[in-house]
């Protein structure tokens, strides 16, 4: 009869789930170069904006993510961003931003962060002449930094009208036109609502764009961009009148777009002013034209 073997002396199987795992992004790099931003882009989540007219308005955002990365360190810690989104869900919204940022650099040990959110804006609009309302679709960014100081920029891209002074001057019949995008995107010391800068935009060009024009309406914005022709030039400078005007606002850029109707190209302007500085109310262009 055989003995029974003793498990008196075997050493003990460790259980996989019991051990540490190796924190590979906090292992030292040795090649001495800093990272200025790391991070996650192109999230899909939802946010909660402040409506001038209906108190909030609910949008999805595409959110990039970022904070500085020592060179002493590996890498970032990539699922901590999402566990701050997380966090702050159903509340990423203005006046959270800078605690969100705050809670970035803490929990990533970073000495920066940065946040940029896009999303998807609505306004109810009337059409010109008939009064049908329609959805208005603009696009919105929030781009937002926090190092020793917060530093947050409301950016907004606005569809219009525009009709070359040149086409109607030189032609018998009609004008070229096209769709034109301004972007304004401004820091300011007081709150500024995306409405009033898309009003201010809207009218910078030939015409405003609308969802919904009856037959009446498309009379009626055809006529007016006739009457209203604009070049590149002219919508950043009136920009530039009505932005420097604003005493909310310290800082801007404007930028001007045509999607040009019978040239294989866009014009293009831009201006940016600081006025914090001596000598903005002298705003020198960068030019584009239709010739």
């Amino acid at each position: 009869m055989k003995a029974k073997k003793s498990n008196e002396y075997r050493s003990p199987i460790p259980d996989p789930r019991s051990l540490p795992l190796s924190d590979v992004q906090k292992s030292r790099d040795t090649r001495n170069i800093p990272i200025s931003k790391v991070g996650v882009k192109d999230i899909s989540y939802p946010i909660v904006i402040m409506d001038k007219n209906k108190s909030i308005q609910h949008t999805v955002a595409r959110i990039n993510m970022y904070v500085d990365l020592p060179h002493h360190f590996k890498g970032t810690h990539m699922s901590r961003f999402i566990e701050i989104l997380n966090v702050y869900r159903e509340k990423i919204a203005l006046d959270n931003m800078e605690a969100m940022l705050q809670r970035m650099k803490e929990k990533l040990g970073a000495g920066s962060a940065h946040v940029e959110i896009e999303f998807p804006y609505f306004i109810e609009k009337k059409a010109p002449a008939s009064g049908a309302k329609s959805l208005m679709e603009y696009t919105c960014e929030f781009s937002a930094s926090l190092s020793s100081e917060f530093d947050f920029i409301l950016g907004i891209k606005v569809p219009l009208t525009s009709l070359c002074p040149c086409s109607k001057e030189l032609s018998h019949y009609g004008a070229h036109n096209q769709r034109s995008i301004m972007t304004v995107r401004v820091r300011y010391r007081e709150f500024v609502w995306i409405e009033d800068l898309i009003e201010i935009v809207e009218g910078c060009g030939s015409s405003p764009v609308y969802s919904l024009l009856k037959r009446e309406d498309e009379k009626f914005v055809t006529e007016k961009a006739y009457e209203n022709p604009k070049f590149v030039e002219d919508m950043v400078r009136e920009a530039t009148q009505k932005l420097l005007a604003m005493e909310k606002i310290t800082w801007f850029s404007v930028e001007a777009e045509n999607f040009e109707s019978i040239h294989n190209h866009s014009a293009y302007a831009a201006i940016e002013r600081d006025k914090r500085e001596k000598g903005v109310d002298n705003p020198v262009d960068k030019p584009g034209n239709c010739g």
